[in-house]
């Protein structure tokens, strides 16, 4: 039971894709995979799981969906409209192109992140099509009640049908900025999962894990696309501190994290990807960022951190993404290097107020230069700033240590 689900779920983006394509019906694909998965139930524990249990999945989900058009072509609109579509791809006349890239999936991702649909839409149908996780699955990750996922969910595939959303790559000319949508969206996913920001779990390991098997499935469709390898990087080189990061229910920082406790392999993929970005030399904001957790991730322990060379990078990165929060993480660099009354100047120009790391940061800042006061004050807002109760844990302990 167990072999037959985990194989459904790697390879059921790969089904409802190609059955998207060929019915052009996102329910009709997800009806028939969920009913070639009972058959896989019924069939694989007795025969055992076929060579190719993809293309087994997808046939026989094709099957089933083609067997329920035709029962129901004469009643329901959208069925025969289906069928007709089924039969147009199956004829002698070439279907209509789908875009610049063959890959089913990969459609089905621009389709998932069109911008015509709401950013939470998009993360959910993605980690619905895409990642196979059932509704009561993605609702509990981002804590809302089943209905309401189940209705967002809904509405957003209304949206694609009646908007008309292309089932296809955009051409060359819209792909970059497309692309940074449906990148952002998979590093949502996996921010969600490495630092929860609400519920008892600070880390939800089945969604980061999620965001990585998504970016390697866009790693494998666009190989050549740096941004794409700097995303994956930045996941594995992330994900590789995962285990250390959380001890007795407290979040541990980078610095005091126990670096034997590090998946290498995570990181020796991470650098090589990284590694790999440095020579095409066309430098972008996820490639920067795997940059500087490579160099984290290069140094034995912390005291051996370069401290020069991070805060180079995120320069760097502020002249490709100018925003406040990459300023602020420049300042942690900057505090290593010039101490930190020069970095609490930089982070107090920055319009932060309503961000937790931003008072989380200052705290620290205040508590180095011997203002107490002033430094539980900014340990208060920052606690108070954030829901997840192993960060909580973390500030109020390090705000304990204050002097009176």
């Amino acid at each position: 039971m167990r072999e037959v689900e985990r194989v459904f779920r790697e390879e059921y983006g790969r089904v409802v894709a190609s059955l998207v394509r060929r019915f052009g019906d996102i329910d009709i694909a997800e009806e028939a995979a969920g009913e070639a998965l009972l058959v896989a139930l019924e069939k694989w524990p007795a025969d055992g799981v076929p060579p190719n249990p993809g293309a087994w999945l997808t046939t026989t989900a094709g099957n089933k969906a083609i067997d329920r058009l035709r029962r129901d072509a004469k009643s329901h609109d959208k069925h025969r409209q289906a069928m007709q579509m089924h039969e147009q791809t199956t004829a002698a006349e070439p279907p209509e192109p789908t875009g610049i890239v063959t890959d089913d999936r990969l459609r089905l991702i621009f389709t998932c992140c069109h911008p015509a649909l709401a950013p939470e839409a998009r993360v959910a149908l993605t980690l619905r099509l895409l990642g196979g996780l059932t509704v009561a699955e993605i609702a509990e990750a981002f804590f809302v009640p089943e209905t309401t996922m189940a209705q967002r969910i809904t509405r957003a595939k209304k949206k694609i049908k009646v908007a008309r959303i292309p089932y296809r790559v955009p051409g060359p000319a819209d792909l970059t900025e497309r692309l940074t949508a449906v990148l952002a969206v998979v590093y949502l996913v996996f921010n969600e999962g490495y630092l929860s920001t609400s519920g008892d779990a600070p880390i939800r390991e089945e969604l980061t894990g999620e965001a990585i098997r998504l970016g390697r499935v866009l790693r494998e469709l666009l190989p050549d696309v740096p941004e794409v390898a700097g995303l994956l990087a930045l996941m594995l080189l992330t994900e590789a501190r995962r285990r250390t990061r959380v001890a007795g229910g407290e979040l541990v920082t980078l610095q005091e994290q126990d670096r034997g406790g590090w998946d290498r392999s995570l990181i020796e993929e991470g650098h090589a990807l990284v590694r790999e970005c440095l020579q095409t030399n066309r430098p972008g904001h996820y490639q920067l960022l795997a940059a500087i957790n490579a160099v984290h991730t290069d140094a034995p322990t912390a005291a051996d951190t370069d401290w020069a060379q991070i805060a180079t990078l995120y320069a760097q990165l502020y002249a490709v993404t100018p925003s406040p929060v990459v300023a602020l993480n420049r300042a942690v660099a900057v505090a290593e290097l010039d101490g930190p009354e020069v970095a609490l100047a930089e982070v107090d120009r920055l319009d932060l107020t309503s961000y937790h790391a931003w008072h989380a940061t200052r705290a620290d800042l205040l508590r180095r230069l011997g203002r107490s006061a002033e430094a539980r004050a900014a340990y208060d807002a920052a606690i108070a700033a954030t829901a997840n109760e192993a960060e909580r844990a973390y500030l109020a302990r390090r705000r304990g240590t204050l002097a009176q």
